[in-house]
């Protein structure tokens, strides 16, 4: 089992950054790739990136592309998530996923972008 806590959500305003952590605990080694989705009111998940643990391989979803970056510090097990210049549209609960033995998700945190 792996275990997932996400942080760092918040209320900002438009333009602003935050960067969400995610925390893995439990069967880590196992993990290869993790990522982040969100979920907007009325509206269904979607990608926002990913990571390769093995090699740091990244990919960002479109519309978050050249404002978002995602990172990884394995000696921690924490997944980053940096959002900058953000938009009202990124607000969205974020949810941290972890795929090894198993996929996993996070509870998910709360970012309330206010124009």
């Amino acid at each position: 089992q792996v275990q997932l806590v996400e942080s760092g959500g918040g209320l900002v305003q438009a333009g602003d950054s935050l960067r969400l952590s995610c925390a893995a605990s439990g069967r880590t080694f196992s993990i290869y790739f993790m990522g982040w989705f969100r979920q907007a009111p009325g509206k269904e998940r979607e990608f926002v990136a990913h990571i390769t643990t093995g090699d740091g391989a990244t990919r960002v979803a479109d519309p978050v592309k050249g404002r978002f970056a995602i990172s990884r510090d394995n000696a921690k097990n924490t997944l980053y998530l940096q959002m900058n210049n953000l938009k009202p549209e990124d607000t969205a609960v974020y949810y941290c996923t972890a795929s090894g033995d198993g996929d996993y998700w996070g509870q998910g945190t709360q970012v309330t972008v206010s124009s």
